[in-house]
């Protein structure tokens, strides 16, 4: 019987797809517990063959590919979601690599956690071309989602939540609490996200609980063009958008925003710090993000 569905989105990303899906082969949970379906979101590139010759090579693995035609990720997720067949799923993206325990860790958890609706674990940044000099903990979080909370599983602590390329639910929560909002998500090259942070919110009006689970390690593969001026400026404007688009939702925009400008109080202080210590690249990619952010919850 399949215990749980592993759901990968892919758009345009072959060579790494069967990156992440070497991992998949590699987990020791029982081949007849889980199940991986890969959800090509229009994809150009050779996707499909890559995919087929990958397949070919291990029959005994119970893996698929469906498709839908909706572009965006939350699209793509929802379809996965839809295809699978297991009371748990987990879902990740295909520019990672998972741990050898990441299902059984999440089997195990819901299992023996009557009370967990969903579940995340640490996700480890990789940089093939080297960390940068300029990044902080700060600026690293919108691009790698870097997360660790220790070595016991816990509750997530208050005001995190799971990433979006390593979480995990029950059908039930599905059942109860819904899907992923279409209106947010990356689209094709747009960056505008949040949809995990919309699902999550839901969960805690519902008063859910969601679990830390260390065993289920994720590892986000972060390349060069992700490591830019330009593309951390984009993608902390879409941050800020995406805030905006929810904070309009619940219907709490001037807070947000309130909140916003106390931070810009934090990151001065801390940029004033980065400069007397000759940190000055931190300083102003510290900055650089906060200004795009701030841009985009003011983007109406």
């Amino acid at each position: 019987m399949v215990r749980l569905s592993l759901v990968i989105a892919t758009y345009n990303r072959s060579q790494s797809l069967v990156q992440v899906l070497e991992s998949v082969v590699c987990q020791n949970a029982p081949l007849k517990e889980w199940e991986c379906v890969v959800v090509n979101n229009n994809s150009t590139d050779d996707t499909v063959e890559r995919f087929n010759r990958f397949v070919a090579r291990h029959p005994e693995h119970n893996i698929r590919m469906v498709v839908e035609t909706n572009q965006g990720l939350s699209y793509a997720r929802n379809r996965g979601i839809s295809e699978s067949v297991g009371q748990y799923v987990a879902i990740i993206d295909d520019d990672e690599r998972i741990a050898p325990e990441f299902i059984a860790a999440y089997i195990d958890l819901f299992d023996s956690t009557p009370d967990a609706m969903a579940a995340g674990g640490p996700i480890v940044a990789e940089y093939p071309t080297g960390r940068p000099r300029w990044m902080s903990t700060y600026t690293e979080r919108p691009i790698a989602n870097t997360m660790y909370f220790g070595s016991e599983v816990r509750e997530f602590p208050r005001g995190r939540v799971p990433g979006g390329g390593n979480m995990a639910l029950r059908r039930d929560a599905v059942r109860r609490y819904g899907v992923f909002d279409t209106s947010l998500g990356y689209v094709g090259d747009s960056l505008v996200g949040g949809e995990e942070s919309d699902l999550f919110e839901r969960l805690q009006i519902a008063g859910a609980k969601y679990y830390y689970v260390p065993k289920a390690v994720m590892y986000h593969i972060i390349p060069e063009e992700k490591l830019s001026a330009k593309y951390l400026a984009r993608l902390s404007y879409n941050v800020g958008v995406s805030q905006l688009r929810r904070a309009r939702y619940y219907h709490r925009k001037g807070r947000v925003r309130l909140k916003e400008i106390v931070k810009w109080a934090a990151t001065l202080l801390l940029c004033l710090w980065y400069l007397l210590t000759l940190r000055w690249s931190k300083a102003y990619y510290l900055v650089l993000m906060r200004w795009n952010i701030t841009r985009g919850l003011w983007s109406e």
